[in-house]
């Protein structure tokens, strides 16, 4: 567990905040004994592959913009782009979003490339949306009172306009504001006090179906403002919280991927009839695990659930010797190759079973993992090395992480 150490010091002397903007969702992770640090090597890579991948990215892009032509839904007026055959999508935060500069070269970037669809921040990490909110919860927390997306509806429009397909980010189970605000809502320690995570953060308690309503009802309203596609993030429990003493509000005896499963079910209904689609982010090696990995992410009960599944393959997440790769980091392809063979057997076995699978949709990694020395900076390289580890895979579909809204993409 040296390994484990050597991040947290590093988390402890960079500053907690800063990773996670970094990394996104996981920052310091450990699976089977095995930690992330890796010496730095350099992964093979013909660009003559790549000139060939971009064309080919091109082509497919034309195609996809093509067929996603505005709609209009009878029932709610609200404006839509059809899903397009292949999403290729980047992050924007709230802050980004709301205007300005950036966002205005971020919206160039798409129009310039095969891109075809951004996810923006409804419910960030904080737990304060980005929009002004009408929900009478949001009020009494105070949880959309000062929005960085001074018109969200106008925001849409105008992606809708350029044919951007819309992806809305709701943080759901990581809400600091909720767990500030409500802290009977929390996960508790034995003796009744809120249980908080190694870096002092208290998390909202998955089992509490208020809590699945005051998200639901987050997405089902930005769903109907004309938000394409709801995607929802931190839908686990914390990381680690399987052996800790702490209390639960499970009056059903459900297990935990069971909780995760019918907050997916329940919400996934709600935002459907608002007429908008669902997608659940979910870890890397989600893909792999033969188990919920202790924070109720099991591959079989969230892929049932939702249209898009969205395992973040980020290769500086993984430790030494996943997959037989020696250093993660520094072999991108095959990384990201192992993760989409499992996740693919793995909804080939449920399909063949006749259950619905959700459609595979990556987070592929656009940081530079600073804390793992030595590293890589991930550029444009690194990027269409994971693209083509996934069209070699038969997928097509991608996001790019870059918590600080930086992309080498061409």
């Amino acid at each position: 567990m040296k390994g484990t150490n050597r991040i947290l010091q590093c988390m402890a002397k960079c500053g907690l905040m800063a990773m996670l903007l970094a990394a996104g969702d996981l920052t310091d992770f450990t699976w089977k004994g095995h930690i992330r640090t890796a010496p730095l090597q350099h992964y093979p890579f013909e660009r003559a592959v790549m000139s060939k991948l971009r064309t080919s990215r091109l082509a497919v892009a034309q195609h996809s913009r093509d067929e996603a032509l505005p709609a209009m839904s009878a029932e709610r007026k609200r404006t839509a782009v059809k899903p397009p055959n292949h999403v290729r999508g980047i992050y924007i935060s709230g802050w980004v979003a709301g205007g300005g500069a950036k966002m205005n070269r971020l919206l160039h970037l798409v129009s310039d490339t095969d891109l075809n669809a951004v996810v923006i921040d409804v419910k960030n990490d904080f737990g304060k949306l980005t929009y002004r909110s009408g929900l009478p919860a949001t009020h009494r927390l105070g949880a959309s009172a000062a929005p960085s997306i001074p018109n969200m509806k106008q925001l849409i429009d105008r992606l809708h306009r350029q044919g951007i397909y819309v992806i809305g980010r709701v943080v759901v189970f990581n809400d600091p504001l909720l767990a500030a605000r409500k802290p009977e809502w929390s996960i508790h320690r034995k003796d009744g006090k809120v249980w908080k995570d190694t870096h002092g953060r208290p998390w909202i308690d998955p089992y509490r179906t208020e809590v699945w309503k005051y998200n639901s009802d987050i997405a089902a309203e930005a769903a109907s403002i004309g938000i394409d596609e709801i995607q929802f993030d931190y839908v686990r429990f914390p990381e680690g919280i399987a052996n800790k003493p702490v209390t639960y509000a499970n009056h059903a005896g459900w297990s935990r991927s069971e909780a995760i499963q019918r907050f997916l079910n329940h919400a996934a209904r709600r935002v459907h009839q608002n007429g908008a689609k669902v997608s659940a982010d979910v870890f890397g090696l989600v893909t792999s695990s033969q188990d919920d990995m202790g924070i109720g992410q099991s591959w079989r009960a969230i892929s049932r659930e939702v249209d898009y599944i969205s395992p973040m393959v980020y290769p500086s997440h993984y430790s030494n010797g996943m997959y037989g790769v020696a250093n993660p980091d520094v072999q991108p392809y095959a990384i990201v190759s192992h993760a989409m063979a499992d996740a693919k057997r793995r909804n080939r076995i449920m399909a063949a079973s006749g259950m619905h699978t959700a459609r595979l949709r990556p987070w592929l990694q656009s940081f530079t993992a600073t804390w793992v020395h030595p590293h890589l900076t991930y550029g444009q390289q690194q990027i269409e090395e994971q693209i083509r580890a996934l069209h070699d895979q038969g997928v097509y579909d991608f996001m790019l992480w870059s918590a600080s809204c930086r992309y080498d993409y061409r």
